[in-house]
């Protein structure tokens, strides 16, 4: 089922105040992120941070308006250089509304090391799997970048990008930024893990089946348990 949101200032201004927290927050630094929101009755439309602007200085006019399937108007504000990836993931996946893209420190040096987030903790489930999956590294903003997203997230909530940062899928815009704060924390435990003597000890595919199970009971909108 498609989740879309309507086309109204309070929505473009929801955008602005979610690139405003994820920078106080520390998931986000200067414009590297980005944020996009489906919209519209059908939800075949979307709005996303244009690029090259700081976010203290953005207006909800400034948003772009855009289809989910298609090129950007050739005219009027210019979309995020990362709009194709954002479209592919809301293209793919209709049960979601909102994708949120973060060079977070943690998650992206995670990312520089190429290599997934392994199932050192439950919370990995939170991302649909045993683990965090990571792209292979692409130019930003292309095609291929938008195309291999797509295909790694089809049945995941968020994943790593090599070599460039994190991107979390989210039925509502909120759920979305708590997928990416939750997804910075495993980066950060996963780090630390791997920087004592002892390596970390992973759950079993089966542990992490069980612990998907247990987060299907809850319902869409309620935050996960933690502890």
């Amino acid at each position: 089922m498609t989740s879309s949101a309507p086309d109204t200032r309070a929505t473009r201004q929801a955008i602005i105040d979610a690139c405003l927290w994820m920078n106080r927050r520390g998931i986000n630094q200067g414009t590297s992120g980005n944020v996009s929101v489906r919209v519209g009755t059908r939800g075949d439309r979307m709005l996303i941070t244009p690029t090259a602007v700081p976010y203290d200085m953005m207006t909800p006019e400034m948003l772009v308006e855009m289809p989910v399937t298609g090129e950007p108007a050739a005219t009027g504000p210019r979309p995020s250089s990362e709009w194709r990836f954002h479209q592919a993931l809301l293209a793919a996946r209709p049960d979601m509304q909102a994708v949120v893209h973060a060079h977070s420190p943690h998650a992206t040096a995670v990312a520089c090391q190429r290599r997934p987030i392994e199932a050192i903790h439950y919370m990995v489930a939170v991302f649909g799997g045993a683990d965090v999956p990571l792209t292979g590294y692409h130019l930003f903003g292309s095609e291929a970048l938008a195309r291999d997203v797509a295909a790694t997230m089809a049945h995941r909530h968020g994943c790593l990008m090599a070599s460039h940062g994190a991107v979390v899928v989210g039925e509502t815009l909120d759920k979305a930024l708590w997928r990416i704060e939750e997804l910075e924390a495993l980066a950060k435990m996963d780090l630390l893990c791997r920087a004592g003597p002892v390596p970390p000890v992973l759950l079993s595919d089966a542990e992490i089946a069980q612990v998907v199970q247990s987060f299907a009971a809850y319902r869409p909108g309620v935050a996960i348990p933690e502890g």
